[in-house]
C-alpha cells in the first residue's frame, strides 16, 4: 500500500494537460511503466464486462454439463500402491483392465529412481477384486518388499468411504463461506460498502472461472485443490485491496474539484498499480512453475500437482479480475447514485458548455474565413477633446501686460 499523501490539487493535476502525467508526450510503454494512463480500463468497462460475462457463462456451462473429475477423497474408492520398478502407467492400466474388466480412475508414478512408486486410484473394490488385482500386479511386475524380495505384501491397498468424502466437501464449503464473509467485513470497515461489493463480485468471478477451467480441462479435484482455491482467493483479495487503496487516495476530495471525474481518477489508480500487479503475479507464478517442474515432473509428487495447478490458474484469474472487473464495477456502482453521480454530471455539464463555446467560436471563424472578409470590428468611441486649454499646458508666447 502506498504511504504517500496526495493533496486534492495533486489529484486534480495528475493527468491535466499541463500536469506531470500528460499522456500525449510519452509513448505507450513509457506511460504503462510510469502509470500515467496508458490503458483506458474504466472508459472501456462495457467491453471488459462482456469479456467477464462470456468467461463466466463458459465456466458455468462446463460445470453444469461436463461436471468435475472428483478425486477419491471426495467420491470414495480404493487406493492401490506398490514399488514401480520398471513398470509404466500404460502397462499398469492394461493389467488392471485385464484383471477386473474396468479401467482405473487414475494411474500415476510418484517419485523417481529406486524410490518410485505406482499409485492406482479406482472405484471401491471388494475383497475378491483386491485379491485378483494384487495377484495380477505381482505376476506382471514382481514388486519388491523392504528386504528386496518379490512379495505380494509389497502391494498396499486402502479404502476411502464416501462419508468421509462428504465431510471433506462440507468443510471445504464452510471454509469458503467463512472466508468470503470475513473478507467482505474487512473491506467494508477498511474502505466502504461499495468497494466490498465490488471485491466480492471479483472473488465470485475468480471461484467460478477457476472451477470452470478445472471442469473444461478435466483436472482432478482433491482436498489440495480446495486449499489452493482458498490461497488464490487471498491473493486476489490482496491485489484488490492494493488497487482500492490507490483509488481512495486519488479520489480523496474529488467532490470539491471540477476538472476530473471519479472514473478518471479511478482509471489513473488502475494504471498506477498495473505494473505492480503484473510484477506481483510474475513473482508468484515463478515458484509455482518451479514447483510443477521439480515436484511433479522430476519427483513425481502427484499431490503437489493439484495444488500447483489451481494456484497457477487462480493467480492469473485473480490478477485479471482485480484490474478489469473490480475497479470498473466500483465506478459503475458509484456513478449510479449518490454524491459521486452528481459530481460526475456536474463535471460533464461543465465540459459540455465549454465544448459548445469552443465549437461556436470555431464555426464563426470558419464562416468569416469562407466569406473572405475580416470580421468587422466594433468601433471604439474616443473621448471628446477638451475645447479649453489642457491642464498643465504652457501659456502662449504673448504676455499680457498688466493694466495699471
Amino acid at each position: 500500500m502506498s504511504n504517500s499523501q496526495t493533496t486534492p490539487s495533486m489529484v486534480e493535476d495528475a493527468q491535466s494537460p499541463s500536469g506531470p502525467g500528460r499522456a500525449p508526450e510519452h509513448g505507450f510503454f513509457n506511460r504503462l511503466y510510469t502509470g500515467t494512463g496508458a490503458i483506458d480500463v474504466i472508459g472501456r468497462r462495457r467491453f471488459w464486462y462482456t469479456v467477464c460475462a462470456v468467461m463466466v457463462l463458459i465456466s458455468l456451462g462446463s460445470i453444469v454439463f461436463r461436471g468435475f473429475s472428483f478425486g477419491i477423497d471426495f467420491e470414495g474408492g480404493s487406493r492401490i500402491q506398490f514399488p514401480a520398478g520398471t513398470a509404466t502407467t500404460e502397462q499398469v492400466e492394461t493389467v488392471y483392465h485385464d484383471a477386473l474388466g474396468t479401467d482405473p480412475v487414475t494411474v500415476q508414478s510418484v517419485g523417481s529412481g529406486s524410490t518410485a512408486t505406482m499409485l492406482i486410484r479406482s472405484e471401491a473394490l471388494d475383497q475378491s477384486q483386491v485379491e485378483r488385482l494384487n495377484a495380477a500386479l505381482f505376476e506382471a511386475f514382481q514388486p519388491l518388499d523392504r528386504d528386496g524380495n518379490p512379495s505380494v505384501a509389497a502391494i498396499s491397498t486402502s479404502d476411502v468411504s464416501e462419508t468421509w468424502g462428504d465431510q471433506v466437501t462440507r468443510k471445504a464449503l464452510i471454509a469458503l463461506v467463512v472466508f468470503l464473509v470475513l473478507a467482505a467485513l474487512y473491506i467494508a470497515v477498511r474502505f466502504e460498502r461499495d468497494m466490498a461489493i465490488a471485491a466480492m463480485a471479483s472473488l465470485f468471478f475468480d471461484v467460478v472461472v477457476t472451477a470452470g477451467v478445472y471442469s473444461l480441462v478435466g483436472f482432478e479435484v482433491t482436498p489440495a485443490t480446495v486449499i489452493g482455491i482458498l490461497t488464490i482467493l487471498g491473493f486476489s483479495l490482496y491485489d484488490s485491496v492494493i488497487v482500492f487503496d490507490k483509488v481512495e487516495e486519488n479520489t480523496r476530495g474529488i467532490e470539491h474539484l471540477n476538472r476530473r471525474t471519479y472514473a478518471e481518477q479511478a482509471n489513473l489508480a488502475v494504471n498506477q498499480t498495473f505494473m505492480r500487479s503484473i510484477n506481483t503475479t510474475v513473482i508468484g507464478v515463478l515458484p509455482i512453475v518451479g514447483l510443477m517442474v521439480i515436484a511433479v515432473w522430476m519427483l513425481g509428487v502427484g499431490t503437489l500437482k493439484d495444488l500447483a495447478l489451481v494456484q497457477l490458474v487462480g493467480l492469473m484469474v485473480g490478477t485479471f479480475s482485480s484490474i478489469f472487473l473490480g475497479t470498473p464495477l466500483l465506478v459503475s456502482i458509484k456513478e449510479r447514485w449518490g454524491p459521486i453521480a452528481a459530481h460526475t454530471k456536474k463535471v460533464q455539464a461543465k465540459r459540455s458548455g465549454a465544448a459548445k463555446t469552443r465549437a461556436g467560436a470555431e464555426a464563426e471563424r470558419r464562416a468569416v474565413a469562407a466569406t473572405g472578409r475580416e470580421r468587422p470590428e466594433t468601433p471604439v468611441r474616443r473621448p471628446r477633446e477638451a475645447t479649453g486649454p489642457r491642464a498643465g499646458a504652457r501659456p502662449s508666447g504673448k504676455r499680457h501686460k498688466r493694466r495699471h
